[in-house]
């Protein structure tokens, strides 16, 4: 038998340390863990690793976060490595040799530091915040709490991986109206600028009257000609106020309000909210979060302020002891079907299993939203950007068929 020096977290998160003997190293993991620990460092012999908190140097964050799919992908090799039966401490170590940038690598060396120096994971990873959320940080302290750190990682890796995918289609879906957007501004740009000012010496050598579509095309492309700072400077002074006034919370709470009510994207947004909404509730829940504080997490996460402040009355309501299905319909926010699922899982007790199929319903209707939302703006970008190049054309076909009149 082989004396082993081991350092864990019990089911509270705090930590302790002490000896046992085992015939090995898997030996001495197993009896660690039959006492209700969740070890972080095992050694054989004394740990030399004994070192105070205030000795611990934490690296300040750094100023760019990890890419979500590297993190996505850090996190499923993590939760491999501790369902395995490897220590945090070993995980951790396995994770800096196979870090392949120099962020990675800092990162993951100044939260092995810190656990050494008596931190749980969960402080440890609080201390990046540009890397690790709110949500990150809560579910890995619930799942040190339960005992359940390697479930806690999977469920994390699980829920970046549905947040990628959305994000991919979306961007996806937006491909080709950017490409048409494009090419047509292109288009206008070039007959502006480039061949209605040939026309323009072509009519002034007539002296013949113009017609009315022919004199605003002439002039719209000498305003842009001549004065074409004054107008790039208008444009970026407009979009640089209204994003000034959409960054304060009543101007933000106005355009999302406003977000909300357009006719095509209105409902897409409110499905992509439910989705992330219920995603994140779902993983919280399932992780030993209170409710409480997972509310406060999902408020956070969520993009559209007329949203996000309807689940600060839910938290409200919460507290004074009532459900969640009825607040949620209260607010007329969430779309019925979505309130009636949630009714159903909470009158029966599996509040987070009906959460996750709440998020896996509107996951596949913003898929279908997205395509609808997309065949409908696609033929309406084409024709708008046919009525503008055709009036272009068509203004300057009637200035020659009305000096070709005039000759004759």
């Amino acid at each position: 038998m082989t004396v082993y020096s081991y350092k864990a977290t019990d089911q509270n998160g705090k930590y302790v340390e002490g000896d046992i003997n085992a015939p090995d190293y898997k030996g001495a993991i197993q009896q660690i863990r039959k006492l209700n620990y969740f070890p972080v460092k095992v050694s054989e012999g004394k740990s030399s690793s004994n070192l105070s908190a205030g000795m611990a140097l934490s690296l300040p964050s750094w100023g760019s976060p990890i890419p979500i799919k590297d993190l996505m992908t850090l996190t499923m090799q993590l939760a491999t490595l501790v369902d395995s039966g490897l220590t945090l401490d070993d995980a951790l170590a396995t994770l800096i040799k196979l870090a392949e940038t120099d962020k990675v690598t800092e990162v993951l060396s100044d939260i092995r530091k810190q656990v050494h120096a008596g931190s749980s994971f969960a402080d440890a990873l609080a201390e990046h915040p540009k890397v690790f959320s709110k949500l990150y940080v809560n579910m890995i302290r619930a799942g040190e709490a339960g005992g359940m750190l390697s479930e806690a990682l999977s469920r994390l890796a699980m829920f970046m991986e549905k947040s990628v995918e959305l994000k991919n289609s979306i961007r996806s879906a937006m491909v080709y109206p950017a490409i048409l957007t494009f090419v047509g501004g292109t288009a206008v740009i070039i007959l502006i600028t480039f061949v209605i000012p040939q026309f323009s010496k072509l009519f002034e050598e007539m002296g013949a009257a113009l017609p009315l579509p022919t004199q605003i095309m002439l002039g719209l492309s000498s305003l842009i000609i001549n004065y074409w700072p004054a107008l790039i400077l208008g444009i970026a002074g407009s979009i640089a106020a209204f994003t000034l006034y959409i960054r304060t919370n009543k101007g933000r709470l106005k355009w999302d309000g406003i977000l909300l009510k357009l006719p095509l994207f209105g409902p897409l947004i409110r499905k992509i909210e439910v989705s992330r909404f219920s995603l994140t509730m779902a993983t919280l829940l399932k992780s030993g979060v209170p409710i409480l504080q997972a509310m406060e997490i999902v408020q956070s996460i969520l993009i559209n302020r007329v949203i996000a402040d309807s689940v600060v009355n839910l938290k409200q309501a919460l507290k004074r002891g009532k459900g969640l299905s009825g607040p949620l319909q209260e607010a007329e926010i969430f779309p019925p079907m979505a309130v009636q699922m949630i009714t159903v899982g909470e009158t029966s007790g599996a509040l987070d299993e009906m959460l996750a199929k709440v998020s896996k319903t509107y996951d596949k209707e913003v898929e279908q939203s997205i395509k609808q939302v997309i065949s409908l703006i696609e033929p309406m970008m084409i024709l708008f950007m046919a009525l503008i190049i055709g009036f272009i054309v068509v203004s300057m076909l009637l200035a020659i068929f009305s000096a070709n009149e005039i000759a004759f």
